[in-house]
């Protein structure tokens, strides 16, 4: 995906990113275009990623703050299967887009780097991620407790928490609530600011 096209060049050459610009490698034309940092909190379903969301919104007002699932709908088109990889890069553009106003962008959804590794990656800096976790049991009875049209696979999502458990190395356990757990992601994002 392109985010930026040179305005001077015919037909349009796609910009790339280069020392805080936007460069045209066609004609050399430079626009300013920051690239910050990308927070992710990610975890299996049932971890408590949207119940979080509003208590890590209000606990980090300098940041925007947004659920990946927000945007499912318009990545799906008469009942097919959602566009995970173009969902994931829409996303890539809109923490560009929100750098470019100096605001960095917090993503909570079922995210790993490899789903992120699409054009748009160039636009956005240094992506940290934080587990957003609970204990297995528990996970079982959230996604048991879910009305029919959010049912998941609960081994599969049993076995993709085992699995980031490896992989993410920050891990914030949600076991206290939506409120603490927002205050340890908010901690967590100002200290890599």
């Amino acid at each position: 995906m392109t985010v930026r096209y040179c305005q001077r060049c015919v037909p349009a050459v796609a910009l790339l990113p280069r020392d805080g610009t936007a460069a045209c490698p066609g004609c050399g034309y430079a626009e300013p275009a920051r690239r910050l940092p990308l927070f992710v909190v990610t975890g299996a379903s049932g971890a408590g990623k949207s119940a979080v969301c509003a208590d890590l919104a209000a606990a980090l007002p300098e940041c925007l703050v947004f659920d990946v699932d927000w945007l499912i709908d318009p990545f799906t088109r008469a009942g097919t299967p959602v566009d995970w990889p173009a969902l994931f890069e829409a996303w890539l553009v809109v923490a560009h887009g929100a750098a470019q106003g100096g605001r960095h962008t917090v993503l909570l959804g079922p995210l790993t780097p490899d789903k992120l590794d699409v054009p748009a990656r160039r636009w956005v800096g240094a992506i940290h991620f934080a587990l957003l976790d609970c204990p297995d049991g528990a996970r079982r009875q959230r996604l048991a407790a879910r009305p029919s049209w959010r049912a998941a696979d609960a081994e599969r999502q049993l076995a993709f928490a085992a699995y980031l458990r490896r992989v993410v190395p920050t891990v914030v356990a949600t076991d206290g609530g939506p409120a603490d757990a927002a205050a340890e992601l908010a901690a967590w994002v100002r200290r890599l600011l």
